[in-house]
């Protein structure tokens, strides 16, 4: 989903709260690929808010009030019209391509029976996974992946958002990850790792960022879960895990079982992300340009496993911008802290 042309340019300001208990500050409000993009007095990124889960919290009143992800815990005060229109302008357009029941529901019936008949008696599972892969739009993997994570924060506790941390996580995360593609999440209890989420949420342990002395380490994990993601659909990782019955519920209801959703979140907290291939590992560090090295001998401290990611590495002997100054860099460290 990109925002429309029309407001690609379309800027203001706004009083923004980054939690219950925190201050309200002036920033700038501007449109993204596919996000609104909230930026300090500098011009430099505090966070990034998917278009398509923005909600006015307070509808018909001014100043407007909206959230990013339904909680109202962080929220944006906005007074200008033309954003404003422009945002509801969006989620009337984000409306408009969400499934409707029923005809999605027979839409999907008629496309299902057509494969039935073209395999006859046989049904292949694997030809059903790639149906829904190619027929699922980004809107509604977007919202399965939302429905995952609420179930994903119930076994782990509510995400690390210490204020600064959040804001060196959110930096980072536009150095490393610009297309707006991937949302960062660290998780305060769980996987030691990464595991990426339908929709693009990539869910970090705190482990991969507090016990390494270089920002270079987590920003590889997020890069190679990103290429991960890439070369391993996690909507098809899903529906190949969950069995048949729930692709077939996802396409023929546009839904899948909350008792599905409950299981799925429970595996996925035990499973590894699938890993890309070294070729496309090490274009995605690249295209970040990030060295890769710093990841491979966290992932293996001899070096002797991750060698192609050392010896191959893009920035060896290439100075590239800093990923985080070193106070960001401890902000982020301390992501996971009580506030």
């Amino acid at each position: 989903m990109t925002a429309l042309k029309e407001f690609e340019r379309l800027e203001t300001v706004g009083l923004w709260r980054s939690g219950p208990e925190a201050q309200r500050r002036e920033v700038g409000v501007s449109f993204g690929k596919a996000t609104l993009v909230l930026s300090d007095s500098a011009g430099q990124a505090l966070t990034h808010w998917s278009l398509a889960a923005v909600h006015r919290v307070n509808p018909g009143n001014l100043p407007a009030l909206f959230s990013p992800d339904g909680t109202e815990a962080e929220t944006i005060e906005l007074a200008d019209t033309d954003m404003i229109d422009a945002i509801e302008k969006v989620q009337r357009s984000i409306d408009r391509a969400r499934p409707r029941p029923g005809r999605l529901r027979w839409l999907l019936l008629t496309a299902s029976f057509a494969t039935v008949g073209y395999l006859g008696l046989w049904w292949l599972p694997d030809a059903l996974v790639n149906h829904a892969t190619t027929v699922v739009p980004q809107v509604k993997r977007a919202d399965i992946g939302q429905e995952l994570q609420t179930r994903v924060i119930r076994l782990t506790g509510q995400p690390c958002a210490e204020p600064f941390g959040a804001v060196a996580l959110s930096k980072l995360n536009a150095r490393i990850l610009p297309s707006g593609d991937h949302t960062l999440l660290v998780l305060r209890s769980g996987p030691e790792t990464t595991r990426v989420l339908p929709g693009g949420t990539i869910a970090m342990g705190r482990k991969t960022i507090e016990d390494h002395d270089d920002p270079a380490v987590p920003a590889g994990y997020a890069i190679a879960a990103a290429a991960s993601a890439a070369s391993n659909d996690p909507l098809r990782q899903m529906l190949e895990a969950t069995g048949t019955w729930s692709t077939v519920q996802l396409l023929t209801t546009g839904q899948i079982a909350s008792e599905t959703l409950d299981a799925y979140a429970e595996y996925l907290l035990l499973r590894s992300d699938p890993p890309a291939s070294t070729a496309a590992l090490l274009e995605t560090f690249k295209t970040a340009e990030v060295s890769s090295r710093p990841y491979a001998l966290a992932k293996d401290v001899t070096g002797e496993t991750t060698l192609d990611l050392i010896e191959a590495d893009p920035f060896y002997e290439t100075q590239t911008t800093p990923l985080l100054s070193d106070g960001e860099w401890i902000s982020l460290q301390g992501i996971c802290e009580t506030e």
